[in-house]
């Protein structure tokens, strides 16, 4: 993927996360949306469950079990974004091609 983000904001008050893109598109992730989605092996249910074919199709659709916020985030080389949530929770990488795949479908469409 050669798009890349060029900005990157967690409003902590709000509750979202917000990457604006090489391209210029922007997208604004809801924390808890977000938290629903963790790529991680555990929250996936296994190793055969990963990968970008078992990515939700449209983050907004998930349906929160509760409000998740992030304590902080933290970049992974030069591929990925890892949070840590206010359940623990911190083994969840978010590469930029799966975030780019969840931006929510309601601020642009692809």
């Amino acid at each position: 993927m050669n798009i890349r983000p060029t900005g990157v904001t967690l409003n902590k008050t709000e509750g979202y996360l917000e990457i604006t893109w090489s391209d210029d598109r922007v997208c604004k992730y809801p924390l808890s949306h977000l938290r629903e989605a963790c790529p991680c092996v555990e929250c996936r249910g296994g190793h055969q469950n990963m990968g970008m074919e078992h990515a939700p199709k449209n983050l907004l659709e998930l349906k929160p079990v509760r409000d998740y916020t992030v304590n902080s985030l933290h970049q992974v080389g030069n591929y990925a974004l890892q949070p840590v949530w206010n359940d623990g929770h911190d083994s969840g990488i978010y590469t930029w091609e799966y975030l780019r795949h969840l931006c929510p479908q309601s601020e642009s469409s692809e």
